[in-house]
């Protein structure tokens, strides 16, 4: 018996991605329906749905459980879901697909074949009460929302099959894992307790000391990265996991963080976000997020808590993954250390805050970088990437809005 924590909803990890003659049979069989495309954030929901990253769907979602995610926070069975995971399409493409049929899954960007799926359902949406729900804003400077109004009129339903992980196994060779791959090596470790760090960004000294507090309650620590697609003026994936990389082996004890990735574009929707964040953690294994300041925030548009708040407001068994929440954290020059709200007695003036907006406008800029606010083996790395930036992408990167882990 494992000793990590169940998958969400499910004793077991519900896998979809093919292998083998299963795959072969039903990549053959694929060639002759007819091809839909994939959006990015799509495709990345498909891989997931795959690995077993979204356990326990069996497909993108239903009008009823549409309604229910939007409304409630829940499928139409009862189980807890935060963020619709559909596929759209144009209402011309949908007139095209007969109820019962079965679809090729093409990614749109590349054109690999990566699914089929079996039509159940065609459904219209209120794209602003979507939005509205999941990023409480119909705001179309919120990257989120300018996503979902973007979408296809329709959504189709049904369950999927999955044959491909796209690039990110090469791509990411070594980093990028499935819900299977971290939990034999959580048991490989011996870790029954795993806290979850979630980032889009390299990691700072703020970042660094949010880690070591959970190392300090569980047995490790997974830096899981985002790998799929982010906001312009965000660093790459590939420089992330580099600068991470290097902290991990300068300033962590060895076996007690590992390092890997996810398939995911972001979603920017805060609090939202941070319940799906914890959700499909507990499919990797994990049995905490750690939940800072503004996690899977973008501009003003959440409070630096919301996604600590949003936990209270769930049912205490929505979720077996809980949240590591952390308060303000920052460099105290008078206790020459990093510190936070709750352990720092200490004034505003005293405090450097460390962020990645502000730590990504210095580098643009060339200025100094002070080793109280990242690590200079880290800082080596980043310098490079953004040396090699032209000019304009560095305007871009001054330009772009505040963003948290």
């Amino acid at each position: 018996m494992s000793s990590l924590v169940k998958p969400h909803g499910s004793d077991t990890l519900k896998i979809l991605l093919l292998e083998g003659g299963a795959l072969e049979q039903a990549q053959a069989h694929a060639k002759s329906l007819p091809q839909i495309n994939l959006s990015s954030r799509e495709t990345g929901d498909l891989i997931m749905l795959g690995i077993g990253g979204f356990t326990p769907l069996d497909g993108f979602m239903g009008k009823a459980d549409w309604q229910g995610v939007c409304d409630r926070m829940t499928l139409a069975n009862g189980v807890f879901w935060p963020i619709p995971i559909t596929k759209s399409v144009s209402q011309q493409e949908a007139d095209k697909i007969a109820l019962g049929s079965e679809i090729a899954l093409v990614d749109g960007e590349t054109g690999e074949l990566m699914g089929s799926m079996l039509v159940t359902e065609k459904y219209g949406i209120d794209k602003a009460h979507e939005c509205q729900s999941v990023f409480k804003t119909t705001s179309d400077e919120h990257p989120g929302v300018k996503m979902v109004m973007a979408q296809g009129d329709i959504n189709l339903a049904g369950p999927v099959k999955v044959f491909s992980q796209g690039e990110f196994p090469t791509k990411y060779a070594g980093i990028y894992k499935t819900p299977t791959e971290t939990r034999a090596l959580f048991e490989s470790k011996g870790w029954k307790t795993v806290a979850a760090f979630q980032t889009r960004n390299p990691m700072h000294r703020s970042h660094e000391y949010l880690a070591k507090i959970a190392i300090e309650i569980c047995d490790g620590v997974m830096v899981h990265s985002l790998l799929g697609k982010l906001k312009p003026g965000d660093i790459p994936a590939e420089v992330r996991q580099k600068a991470i990389g290097t902290l991990i082996d300068k300033y962590f004890v060895k076996n007690t963080v590992v390092q890997s990735g996810y398939p995911l574009d972001m979603r920017y929707a805060g609090p939202r976000e941070a319940l799906l964040h914890a959700l499909f953690r507990q499919n990797y294994g994990c049995t905490h997020l750690i939940v800072g300041r503004d996690h899977a925030g973008v501009g003003d548009f959440y409070g630096p808590f919301d996604a600590h708040h949003i936990f209270d407001q769930i049912k205490p068994d929505a979720l077996i993954t809980k949240p590591l929440k952390i308060d303000w954290t920052f460099w105290c020059n008078k206790c020459g250390t990093m510190a936070s709200t709750r352990t720092c007695p200490h004034d505003a003036e005293d405090r450097v805050l460390v962020s990645g907006t502000k730590l990504r406008k210095a580098l643009s800029e060339n200025q100094e970088v002070v080793p109280n606010f990242s690590r200079p083996e880290v800082l080596e790395v980043l310098r490079e990437y953004y040396a090699g930036l032209a000019d304009d992408e560095k305007v871009e990167i001054k330009l772009t809005g505040h963003s948290a882990k």
